[in-house]
């Protein structure tokens, strides 16, 4: 597996996974700077599968920037609902003047009760990870936590739908954890651990 050097871009205008992922990748010394910081704009997710998207993001911020870049795809997926919301994760929380998950989550509790789906409620976070270069080679990651839905919304903590997952075995959901705790159990650490054992041989 090639190095990524000292610089990685993060191919997100989201301020929490960025977070996320620096917080990951601190003890490797590698520097992170976002899409959000270069001003890169963030390019039409159109594919059917976190891998295609992640590969659209990870090609497009690499390209225009020179550096190696990470993307990540992630969603939850509730399996009474179908697997839905999966690859439209971050649109069911879309609104006119931006991103409302407390909207989005209330959605997918109503679509519960309304299908009277039988507890327990389970779902997974998904994360596919795409390192790329510029020069158009990449590598993919992929992990996933097990879990389900809960409710009411539960903690302030996390971002997008950790509020309502209750990962298997635990008594906290992302939204109550602490972010040490997560980075352990979550599909993005999953994912991480792969990225790590490939590219920095631990």
């Amino acid at each position: 597996m090639r190095q990524i050097g000292e610089k990685l871009l993060i191919a997100s205008h989201n301020a929490g996974k960025v977070r996320e992922i620096g917080a990951l990748l601190a003890p490797f010394g590698v520097q992170v700077v976002s899409a959000a910081d270069l001003g890169l704009d963030e390019p039409d997710e159109t594919e059917e599968s976190f891998a295609g998207n992640a590969r659209i993001k990870a090609h497009a911020a690499a390209r225009a920037s020179g550096l190696p870049a990470l993307s990540d795809d992630s969603g939850i997926e509730v399996d009474a609902l179908g697997g839905a919301p999966g690859i439209r994760t971050a649109d069911w929380a879309e609104t006119p003047d931006g991103r409302d998950f407390p909207m989005a989550m209330t959605k997918v509790w109503t679509l519960l009760e309304d299908a009277a789906a039988p507890e327990p409620r389970s779902a997974r976070f998904r994360c596919t990870l795409c390192l790329a270069w510029p020069d158009g080679q990449d590598a993919l990651f992929e992990g996933k936590v097990e879990g389900r839905i809960v409710w009411p919304m539960r903690g302030a903590r996390g971002f997008g739908f950790d509020p309502i997952f209750l990962p298997d075995g635990e008594t906290e959901t992302f939204g109550e954890m602490d972010p040490a705790r997560k980075h352990e159990l979550s599909h993005r650490a999953d994912a991480f651990r792969k990225l790590v054992a490939a590219v920095f041989g631990g």
